[in-house]
């Protein structure tokens, strides 16, 4: 299985340290898809966007990082994230370019 491979999916939003789980899951359940050949969706609160993602490693860890651009409530939006994978538990932080900052953590879901 390739680094890319054991990340495909869509990964549950449960924990923010700004948002608390009704927030995250306003309009949708919060979540970050990854499909295959490097692009996805994200999906929390009001916002609702694409992702463009790439497979790395930090700190020895691996790791994806991606950019991604939507709405929130009709406003365009853009930002970027990374998160450190272990199992089936993604952790990191997210980013609104000129907004919030927070941490996340995220589980994969049954395919």
């Amino acid at each position: 299985m390739s680094r890319q491979d054991s990340i495909i999916g869509t990964w549950r939003m449960t924990e923010s340290e700004i948002w608390d789980r009704d927030a995250l899951d306003l309009v949708q359940p919060a979540h970050v898809t990854l499909d295959p050949g490097g692009l996805g969706s994200i999906g929390f609160v009001a916002v609702e966007g694409g992702i463009d993602y790439r497979c790395t490693q930090r700190d020895g860890k691996p790791c994806v990082e991606f950019s991604w651009e939507g709405v929130d409530e009709g406003d365009q939006v853009c930002g970027r994230a990374w998160g450190f994978i272990d199992g089936d538990r993604m952790e990191g932080r997210l980013f609104i370019h000129f907004g919030d900052e927070t941490s996340f953590v995220a589980v994969r879901q049954p395919d």
